[in-house]
């Protein structure tokens, strides 16, 4: 059977224990999935599990540091957590036709000195048993359960498939005054935040980041009136910068650069970038933020568009009834994040029977979920002032 190439892959099941808000979670992911639940639950560190295996195998990174700049285990450790404290993070990566071609498992916890240690490591190929630590290597030599076989490239050959899939897992959540402040990206590298959006577009091939641009107008120019033009050039200093041209009375048109352009304008621009950039997984937070609600409402037919041509996998986090107003959104699709005193539980939408229920009876879906993340007395704020 020829082999498949990571670029076919997804993440189609993860299972979770004390990691951060979740004392256990097992769910299944379709290759487009939104995540919905109040302030605080958990959404931002439901996608953090994906940046933190992305940390594991990234230049630079691995599993001390991957732990380091999250404030160490007892900081990862759930809450919620007891007398078993270990922190397991178990990720199913396949296909459509194989929705478990692998399975990467790791447990860690923390020594006497607070390094992160790994408890357990395993890889699974097809339900074969690849990998499995600690083994007697470890045992002689106690030191080596510091790092992962996954970040070692002498070490992770016959599982290498699964480190190069991590390895294209992409986070962005743009900031628009980080990406006008040209300064400020100065020593960044790959800023998920865009402190380094302008001079990622300005290393891209001339031709290839051309036709992005190209592509980025057509569509900027639905959301963003009378723009007619899109470029980027270098000032004196060699700093990147994006130009707009507007229809204007004067004959040359008005041009604008990314310190003019609206908070949605540069948020639009970075979030067709990045669904344009990378065949890995696309983790984005909030898309909808400084966005008008109908080209919110757009945003899940550009996803699907993007993954028929691509198959990409993209998981978003919204608060956005807009965004979960397209029809064609389905109910696997919608995970569901409720907080409680025992931790954050994640469920699929369909596994609340009265959602199907609110939509056979002609309830929108956003109708149907959103007030499941309402607060509990959320109306005592207007009272603040008093």
């Amino acid at each position: 059977m020829a082999k498949r190439k990571p670029e076919s892959f997804r993440i189609t099941r993860i299972e979770l224990e004390n990691w951060r808000n979740f004392a256990q979670v097992s769910v299944a992911l379709q290759r487009r999935v939104f995540l919905v639940g109040p302030n605080a639950s958990g959404k931002s560190n439901f996608l953090d599990v994906f940046r933190f295996l992305h940390d594991i195998v990234s230049v630079g990174g691995g599993l001390q540091e991957a732990i380091r700049r999250r404030g160490g285990v007892s900081r990862l450790r759930c809450l919620a957590a007891r007398q078993y404290s270990d922190i397991r993070v178990s990720i199913d990566v396949g296909s459509e036709d194989r929705v478990k071609e692998w399975q990467y498992e790791i447990v860690v916890n923390q020594d006497s000195q607070r390094r992160a240690i790994i408890k357990r490591e395993r890889v699974f190929h097809q339900e074969r048993l690849v990998l499995t630590r600690p083994d007697d290597s470890d045992a002689a030599d106690v030191e080596r359960l510091t790092q992962t076989y996954l970040e070692q490239v002498y070490a992770n050959k016959d599982f290498r498939d699964v480190a190069d899939f991590f390895g294209t897992v992409r986070y962005l959540h743009i900031v628009p005054q980080l990406v006008r402040e040209s300064d400020r990206s100065i020593g960044r590298s790959n800023d998920p935040y865009g402190g380094d959006f302008l001079e990622q577009v300005a290393k891209m091939q001339n031709r290839t980041r051309e036709a992005r641009l190209r592509r980025i107008l057509d569509a900027l120019r639905v959301a963003v009136p009378q723009l007619c033009e899109l470029d980027l050039n270098r000032d004196d200093r060699g700093t990147p910068h994006l130009r707009g041209r507007y229809e204007h009375w004067r004959p040359q048109g008005a041009w604008q650069s990314e310190e003019d352009f609206s908070d949605g304008t540069l948020r639009l621009m970075g979030l067709l970038w990045a669904v344009l950039d990378g065949s890995g997984p696309l983790l984005l937070e909030e898309p909808e933020l400084s966005l008008h609600p109908e080209v919110v409402r757009c945003l899940p037919q550009m996803f699907a568009r993007i993954q028929r041509r691509t198959g990409r996998q993209i998981l978003v986090s919204t608060h956005s009834p807009d965004l979960l107003h397209d029809s064609g959104i389905g109910l696997d699709e919608v995970l569901l994040l409720q907080p409680g005193s025992e931790g954050t539980t994640v469920k699929v939408a369909s596994a609340f029977a009265e959602i199907p229920s609110l939509l056979d009876g002609g309830i929108t879906l956003a109708d149907a979920v959103i007030p499941r993340t309402r607060p509990d007395r959320v109306e005592q704020l207007s009272l603040f002032g008093d």
